[in-house]
């Protein structure tokens, strides 16, 4: 009798390191969606944050659109390198005059990629696509 307890328990160690192991792995692909997911607003925080340099830089300068690309690229360059070609800055969008009280509206967008191996599958695409917009009120020139 003693030999067949011995048995049952043995075999019920096996199947609880069985059911470690599946929990574990479960566990270790949420903690990647989170890190994963963290850091793409991570870098949605810095593409606002550059998208707001260009505002502010076109609430006063509101017609050189070069100079607020330039201001746009130039905001940081970490977690995302704005100088890269994934980041696309297009034309500013100036509502109303081009004097003050207008408002000008600048975007930035970045295709960031997943690092999990395997999310591309479960969500139909490797990157997600982040646009980050900002909308200022022009201040200079006066109208006339």
């Amino acid at each position: 009798m003693q030999y067949s307890e011995s048995r049952n328990d043995q075999s019920e160690k096996g199947q609880s390191l069985v059911e470690m192991a599946i929990s574990l792995m479960l566990i270790l692909l949420l903690l990647a969606g989170a890190i994963d997911a963290g850091m793409a607003f991570f870098s949605y925080v810095a593409l606002y944050d550059a998208a707001e340099e260009g505002a502010i830089y076109g609430s006063i300068k509101p017609t050189d659109s070069a100079g607020i690309e330039a201001r746009v690229r130039s905001a940081s360059s970490s977690p995302v390198n704005l100088q890269s070609a994934a980041v696309t800055v297009p034309n500013p969008i100036i509502t109303g005059s081009s004097c003050r009280g207008g408002a000008i509206t600048v975007s930035v967008t970045y295709a960031y990629r997943l690092s999990m191996p395997f999310a591309g599958t479960a969500f139909g695409t490797q990157s997600i696509p982040l646009t980050a917009r900002v909308t200022n009120t022009i201040l200079n020139p006066k109208c006339p």
